[in-house]
C-alpha cells in the first residue's frame, strides 16, 4: 500500500499527516501502543518541515509518502526549506537544553521508530522514518 500527498506549510496539514500516518500504521497492524507512537513521531516530523522547514511560508509546500511493505512502514516528509544539518541537532537531554521548548522532536522520532535517515534535497530536507513490522506469533 502506497499514497502520497502534497500539502501546504500549514498546521492543518499537520494534523492531516499525522492521521494519514495513524491510518497507516492501523492499516499495517501495530498494536495500540505503537500506532499512538507512530502518530506522534510522523506529527513531529510535520511540523520540524512547515516550521522549521518552510517556515509557514505559503508558497512552499510540504510531502508526505507512506509505504507499507511486507517488513515495514516507511514514512517520508520533506520540506522547500534550507535545509538541516542532523548533527547541528542541540542534544534535548544535555543539561543546558533541558529546559528549552524545541529540540525534542527528533529526539521523540528517534525513540519512536526503528530507523530515522536525513537526506538533503537542495532546498529541502527528507526525514524518512521506518517502523518494522514484527511476524505475526504463531500460538504454542
Amino acid at each position: 500500500m502506497r499514497a502520497s500527498y502534497t500539502l501546504d506549510s500549514s498546521l492543518d496539514s499537520v494534523n492531516k499527516i499525522e492521521q494519514i500516518g495513524e491510518q497507516f500504521a492501523t492499516k499495517a497492524g501495530f498494536d495500540e501502543d505503537t500506532v499512538p507512537h507512530i502518530a506522534m513521531a510522523v506529527r513531529e516530523a510535520a511540523v520540524n518541515a512547515v516550521l522549521h522547514g518552510n517556515s509557514y511560508d505559503t508558497s512552499k509546500h510540504v510531502v508526505a509518502s507512506f509505504e507499507t511493505t511486507s517488513e515495514s512502514l516507511i514514512i517520508r516528509i520533506s520540506d522547500q526549506g534550507p535545509g538541516l544539518d542532523p548533527d547541528k541537532i542541540p542534544d534535548p537531554l544535555a543539561p543546558e537544553n533541558i529546559l528549552r521548548g524545541s529540540g525534542r522532536g527528533i529526539f521523540l522520532i528517534k525513540a519512536f521508530m526503528d530507523e530515522v535517515n536525513f537526506r538533503q534535497l537542495h532546498p529541502g530536507t527528507e526525514l524518512t522514518l521506518i517502523k518494522h513490522r514484527t511476524p505475526a506469533q504463531s500460538g504454542t
